[in-house]
């Protein structure tokens, strides 16, 4: 970590030594809180288990979670140890019933897991809240395997707390390049025509294809073994959450989820363990006072990648994407899922 680095390398890996000034931003919590004015904004350095049960129930609007995958991996010194599967069952069982508690009853839950421990948290999440669906994000980059397929993909499971959640679809439309476009009457039907190419903000899926793990040359990436893109945790947020609420991340890490919801307008709390990633945690929110961007999400709209000469022209204002406050907010279980839809 003190080795010098080269001139393109933006890792953030301030060591612990010289992290204290972001470090005492953070907060313990051992008491039981009444309400979020203590804990809001902020960085709590400790283990959730003992946490959770201390903070207000019913309090936060979205939880997205990336809890240690079922594998041997040390995270700072301390060292998950891979589990029987019917001991990581329990384990998901268990952080999963700290959490419940604390969601509002129109609040979401995305969980985030490998193909293999998948199998586990998709059947266990069941038992506490509504699956909605499985988002499959293909993150490339992996290590080659001589006897196995390359693992290139990651697993993100979507619950809701009950049938009345809140989704804004227009907030995470993709903009897509149009190879063939269709007229009618002379004009665009369903893309738009611009100086710098045809586009169509197309509808999400549930694979995501778009977005890259976090690389040396980018600025928000730390020293963390299995740190989320921002982008990433942007598409979550803005789906599942609106301006002011509260997001809350219990597996905190280098502290994506709090840059993110600081750059989106959203409240956040998160909690870790590790004292060196709260170093980073808080270094990187104190960055996103100053900056707002997230790579890859321009004017309101997720580009595909390899598009960063159109990012740039939209930047330019050249042609700035509509932006929609409109959600979609599920009230009625019976309701047909295509009518639902388009509730």
């Amino acid at each position: 970590m003190t080795a010098d680095k080269a001139d393109r390398n933006k890792t953030i890996d301030t060591p612990l030594s010289k992290g204290q000034a972001f470090l005492d931003r953070c907060i313990t919590v051992t008491q039981r809180q009444a309400d979020l004015d203590t804990v809001m904004d902020k960085t709590i350095n400790g283990d959730m288990f003992g946490v959770c049960p201390l903070l207000p129930p019913e309090s936060v609007d979205l939880i997205i979670a990336d809890p240690p995958y079922n594998l041997t991996k040390t995270f700072s010194g301390t060292t998950f140890t891979k589990k029987k599967e019917i001991d990581y069952e329990e384990y998901t069982r268990q952080w999963l019933r700290a959490v419940k508690p604390l969601l509002k009853e129109d609040g979401s839950i995305y969980v985030c897991c490998d193909w293999e421990t998948s199998l586990i948290v998709g059947r266990v999440l069941g038992e506490f809240f509504h699956v909605r669906n499985r988002i499959t994000w293909q993150r490339e980059k992996g290590r080659g395997a001589k006897a196995n397929w390359k693992n290139g993909l990651e697993d993100i499971w979507f619950a809701t707390n009950s049938n009345q959640y809140v989704f804004h679809l227009d907030a995470v439309k993709i903009r897509k390049k149009v190879i063939a476009p269709y007229r009618e009457d002379g004009e665009p039907k369903d893309w738009t025509e611009t100086e710098d190419g045809n586009y169509r903000n197309t509808c999400p899926s549930n694979f995501w294809d778009d977005i890259t793990i976090p690389f040396w040359s980018m600025a928000e990436n730390t020293a963390h073994p299995t740190q989320k893109a921002e982008k990433l945790i942007a598409k979550i947020m803005l789906a599942s959450s609106s301006e002011n609420d509260v997001v809350f991340d219990p597996f905190l890490g280098s502290g994506t989820t709090s840059v993110v919801a600081k750059k989106l307008n959203r409240h956040y709390i998160g909690i870790e363990i590790e004292a060196q990633y709260c170093v980073w945690a808080e270094q990187r929110i104190e960055m996103a006072t100053g900056n707002k961007e997230i790579q890859g999400y321009v004017n309101g709209v997720f580009w595909e990648r390899n598009s960063l000469s159109e990012q740039k022209a939209s930047r330019r204002g050249t042609k700035k994407a509509p932006s929609s406050k409109s959600h979609i907010r599920k009230t009625d279980p019976s309701m047909p899922r295509a009518e639902a839809d388009n509730h």
